[in-house]
């Protein structure tokens, strides 16, 4: 009898090991967030345990053997938009190793009508150390300073990471002119997949531009990532000299931001042979921080409303607002090159109400201070708190929670499925209304 015993034991364990892993291929095969959010169910009825999920989701997927070279793809965003875009995958590509990811906008967009890709989708000149590369392509409906390519830049993230080993901490957007100025947009608008951003030939001016500046354009969402900048001295569209008073505000403020200037550099890449070490140097030295202690987010909807582990969940003023903050939005400067005609000298318009929001985290201690926020999400990571004691958080000086969380199977698999990411995992939300 207890030798049967054993053998219902050892056969129901297996079964069980059987449906745990039947559950996570299919999460794993799925090919964008929503088919693994609806994989989700199969995982939670499969009986496995939270430590065991949190494990296998660490491990992430298992990768095979790829056609190297260029590779032209397509995707359809959210929006009903058809987006195309060629991938560079290297010669010596090894599915056990993770690979850093540049994107690389093109400029130019204004003279592009269709959404075709042009070229071979090759790198080219510009290329550097053995990276994926990913050319997409934007056009004069679809610019890269538009809400549909920061979904089509995302979607393209997500499937890379389902087919090729990324490294999901090393995905930089870098850019020349018209897609540099698109670098800089993406950085204000969707931080979270990103490491670093480093905008050739640019010029953030450009989306003060009426048509562009909508309203919802914030540069203290700048302070989240590092930035590698160059501007040639004899560009006629951005100078040197005129971009610099911009980098020096930013700087002031408190961007992490290296500006490389090429005094006789025109509006073109010829100094790239020069550049390139120190900007692959750059994306080398600066890897995200999946759970980074300090997050700033500015938003005016609730669409591009989260940084990394924190979201913006309901905005309004409130009684207690922060007073202190220093807004990168407003230019201080007397320099005459500089001017703005928004009120208090903005630079980009306020037309609709918007939420600020800047979290720091001490150890199981989260201070927040806010303007404009009615309600937020703060994501708990199990590598970042101890969830063994009490976590506690202050929102403009006042305390708003304060206990201990329970690790969530739930919520570990549902941003499990939106982030697609092995180090990027939340075993619990805290979610506080002020």
């Amino acid at each position: 009898m207890k030798r049967l015993a054993l053998l219902l034991v050892v056969a129901t364990s297996i079964l069980a090991s059987n449906s745990i892993d039947t559950a996570f291929q299919k999460f794993w095969n799925a090919r964008n967030p929503n088919e693994a959010a609806k994989a989700i169910g199969d995982i939670a009825k499969s009986g496995v345990t939270f430590e065991e999920a949190l494990r296998r989701l660490k491990a992430g997927r298992s990768y095979d053997a790829q056609k190297a070279g260029v590779i032209l793809a397509s995707n359809r965003t959210e929006d009903g938009v058809e987006h195309h875009y060629a991938i560079g995958i290297p010669d010596s590509y090894d599915p056990s190793r993770k690979y850093q990811v540049r994107f690389q906008l093109h400029g130019g967009v204004g003279g592009r009508d269709t959404n075709q890709p042009r070229g071979t989708g090759a790198i080219g000149a510009l290329a550097g150390d053995e990276q994926i590369y990913v050319l997409p392509y934007a056009w004069n409906r679809a610019p890269w300073w538009s809400d549909d390519q920061v979904l089509n830049l995302n979607a393209i993230v997500d499937s890379l990471k389902r087919t090729y080993n990324v490294d999901e901490n090393r995905v930089v957007v870098s850019g020349v002119s018209d897609g540099a100025t698109g670098a800089y947009f993406i950085a204000m608008r969707d931080t979270t997949p990103f490491a670093s951003f480093l905008p050739l030939n640019g010029s953030t001016m450009v989306l003060t531009s009426n048509g562009i500046d909508d309203g919802k354009i914030f540069p203290n969402n700048f302070l989240n990532k590092p930035m590698f900048v160059v501007n040639g001295g004899l560009d006629p569209l951005y100078p040197a000299g005129k971009i610099e008073p911009w980098i020096d505000h930013l700087a002031a403020g408190g961007v992490d931001i290296s500006y490389n200037p090429q005094p006789q550099g025109a509006h073109n890449t010829s100094w790239w042979p020069v550049v390139k070490g120190p900007f692959e140097e750059f994306a080398r030295d600066h890897p995200r921080e999946p759970h980074p202690d300090r997050l700033t987010w500015e938003t005016a909807d609730l669409v591009h409303n989260r940084a990394h582990w924190l979201v913006i969940d309901k905005i309004g003023a409130q009684p207690g607002d922060t007073k202190t903050f220093v807004d990168l939005n407003v230019w201080g400067s007397t320099n005459p090159a500089m001017k703005f005609s928004g009120a208090a000298n903005a630079i980009f318009v306020r037309e609709t109400p918007a939420g600020r929001a800047d979290a720091v985290r001490k150890g199981n201690t989260i201070e927040v201070k806010s303007k404009g926020v009615a309600a937020f999400t703060l994501l708990i990571s199990p590598d970042r708190f101890d969830l063994s004691r009490p976590i506690a958080v202050t929102a403009n000086g006042r305390t708003v929670f304060e206990g201990r969380v329970q690790p969530s199977l739930e919520t570990l698999l549902k941003w499990a499925a939106r982030d697609n990411d092995r180090t990027m995992l939340y075993a619990a939300e805290i979610k506080i209304k002020l």
